[in-house]
Order: structure tokens, then C-alpha cells, then sequence
């Protein structure tokens, strides 16, 4: 299957930021850290140019803390501020607001050098479903921004003051217009940032089941009480879901259900702590 996913009002929320970055001082770019190099949008680096970058890996709850290192000394060494968190998690957010004052603290002085009174201003981007309206609710202290576990749900662009002196303003969640590599597709489809109703399921399950067999064989068959993870992943697909008692009459597996629960479980993080790339997985190095 061939993953290609660009609705309509992406389109139009990439032109929104083109016409806001101007205004904008700095920018919070806001990574899934199961997959944080297919977490950059190139279209967004394109928009955002030079300006003083924050990189947010977020949902580090879920994400394999080894590798999470890996992640953080390669923004250290390129000289880039990057933060780990959780969005929901206590305390985390007074890290991020934090990190854009450090940001834009040059810009912030030149403003006071000028006798300019205003807050600075920072544009959040990041992929569908990575977490940015979380992130901006939970500095906020409030629910200023529109949430859901589902890409899409932020339509529009949203300014929200901190308490910091910070705005923040909210994007919608963009992808790229056309996916060279289908690895970054899939991967996009695994962390739930392309919706499950646009592309086959039963395909994207075997191919996170692929993906666990060969970086995390110890946690899938945990998880799935598996003697051997030494199979195809259309085996291991069957053996789940008998395992899991998903047969339909007849004695034939329901491999819709199967696929659900599976991707459920790496979503939900009960298959363990994952993140299936590396730096030297950049598509370009930042």
C-alpha cells in the first residue's frame, strides 16, 4: 500500500503560517518522540527559516529513554535548545516556558533596548496529533486550545497569552504534500498522526508489527506471551489474534479487530517504551 495523505485544509494552514511567521519571534516545534525524525515536516522548515527554534519531544512517556539521549545530544551538539516531556505531566511545563524564554531572550532585549512593551511571540508547529494543544493548554493552566487524540482537531490559528509573557500561537497539525519515503508514512500512521480511516489498517499493522519484530522482539512477545517473534509479521498478525480470541465463525481470524488492538497497544504504550529512530534517521540534519 502506498500511504499519501494531504487534505484539502493543510493547504490552507501551511499559507496561515506563512503569513503569521513574520509575526512570530520564535518557534515551538513539537516532535512525537516515538518518531521524531519523520515528526519534521520539511514544508514547515521551509516556513520557519531561521527563526530561534525550541524543539519539543513530547509524549517521552511513551518513548524509549536510551534512545530519548540519543535525540537530546544530537540538538546539544547542533547548539539547539530542545526539552523532553509529557505534556500532562507535572511540571513539565514550567520546563517548556522556560526554554522559550531562553529562546527569545535577545529579542526580548531589544525590545526593552527600543522601550517596546509587548510579549513575545512564539508559533508552536509540529505534525497532526503530536500534542502541540496539550502543550499550550497545559502552560496556559487552562483549556485555551481545542485537544483531541485524533489528527485534525486544531483548524485555525489560536493566540493564547502565557503568564511568562510569552504568546504562544497554535497551528493546525500539517504533514507534507507527498511522501517520498513510505517508512515516514507508516510511522506517521503508527503514532496516529494520519487517520486510521484514510489507509488499510490490517497493512499498517504488519508493518508496526514488522518494525517491533525487528528493533523490539523482546517487549512484542511480552506483550503477547509469543514463544519465538521468528516469523513472518502475517504469522505473528495470526497468532495474536488467536491468542487474543479474535476468530470469527468459521475458525477464520478478525483481522480488522486484531489490527485495532494492535495498534491500540503500541498507541496506549502497553507494549513497552518505543521509538523507532535515531538521528542518523534525519532527513536532513538541522
Amino acid at each position: 500500500m502506498s500511504i499519501q495523505w494531504f487534505p484539502g485544509h493543510m493547504t490552507k494552514a501551511l499559507r496561515m503560517m506563512q503569513d503569521n511567521i513574520a509575526l512570530s519571534d520564535a518557534v515551538g516545534y513539537v516532535l512525537d518522540a516515538r518518531a521524531p525524525a519523520s515528526s519534521f515536516n520539511p514544508e514547515l522548515d521551509k516556513i520557519t527559516g531561521k527563526k530561534p527554534c525550541v524543539y519539543i519531544l513530547n509524549k517521552c512517556d511513551l518513548a524509549d529513554d536510551e534512545k530519548l539521549k540519543q535525540w537530546t545530544q544530537y540538538f546539544t551538539q547542533k547548539g539547539r535548545l530542545c526539552v523532553k516531556v509529557s505534556a500532562t505531566r507535572l511540571g513539565d511545563a514550567s520546563r517548556i516556558a522556560s526554554a522559550f524564554v531562553e529562546a527569545t531572550a535577545d529579542v526580548a532585549d531589544k525590545y526593552r533596548k527600543k522601550g517596546i512593551v509587548r510579549p513575545v511571540r512564539v508559533m508552536i508547529l509540529g505534525i497532526p496529533n503530536s500534542g502541540k494543544s496539550t502543550i499550550i493548554n497545559c502552560l496556559a493552566g487552562r483549556k485555551s486550545a481545542v485537544t483531541g487524540d485524533k489528527p485534525g482537531v486544531t483548524k485555525g490559528m489560536q493566540w493564547v497569552r502565557l503568564p511568562a509573557g510569552v504568546d504562544l500561537l497554535d497551528t493546525p497539525g500539517t504533514v507534507w504534500p507527498k511522501f517520498d519515503d513510505q517508512n515516514t508514512a507508516y510511522r506517521l500512521c503508527f503514532v496516529g498522526s494520519i487517520k486510521d480511516d484514510v489507509v488499510d489498517l490490517y497493512d499498517v499493522s504488519l508493518s508496526l508489527l514488522e518494525h517491533l519484530k525487528n528493533q523490539y522482539p523482546q517487549l512484542l512477545a511480552q506483550r503477547y506471551r509469543l514463544d519465538s517473534v521468528d516469523m513472518t509479521a502475517l504469522q505473528l498478525h495470526e497468532e495474536i489474534a488467536r491468542k487474543r480470541g479474535f476468530v470469527v465463525r468459521g475458525g477464520e481470524t478478525d483481522t480488522e479487530r486484531c489490527s485495532k488492538a494492535i495498534l491500540d497497544d503500541f498507541r496506549k504504550g502497553r507494549i513497552g517504551k518505543i521509538t523507532f529512530e535515531v538521528p542518523s534517521d534525519m532527513y536532513k540534519h538541522v
